[in-house]
């Protein structure tokens, strides 16, 4: 009896429109449902929002301000695979959007 081994990757998306991050996220899945995989999950992050504030006129009115935000959407993707899968390379052929930062961990 021979037993497979298993491996896990952990893929970290982030980016600033959340409609490019979801379209990113159904590619790789579309891309990796073809291999033989034992399971893949996306798991949704809270969005980090930040505020900056900033003065309308640097001379006048101190009261009048404008604030602008930021918000980095993030996602990660869970894939166990058997470890005779080369899971890199079909990550690497996946050609992602610009604007759209990924990172890949092994665990």
């Amino acid at each position: 009896m021979t037993e497979k081994k298993n491996a896990k990757i952990r893929v970290r998306l982030e980016s600033f429109n959340h409609e490019l991050l979801s379209s990113s996220c159904q590619k790789i899945l579309s891309i990796l449902q073809n291999t033989s995989l034992n399971s893949i999950g996306v798991v949704p992050l809270p969005t980090h929002k930040r505020i900056y504030c900033v003065l309308r006129s640097p001379h006048v009115d101190k009261d009048s301000r404008e604030h602008f935000e930021v918000r980095v959407h993030k996602r990660i993707l869970d894939i166990h695979y058997d470890i005779d899968v080369n899971i890199f390379d079909l990550l690497a052929e996946a050609d992602l959007p610009s604007g759209v930062f990924y990172g890949i961990c092994l665990s």
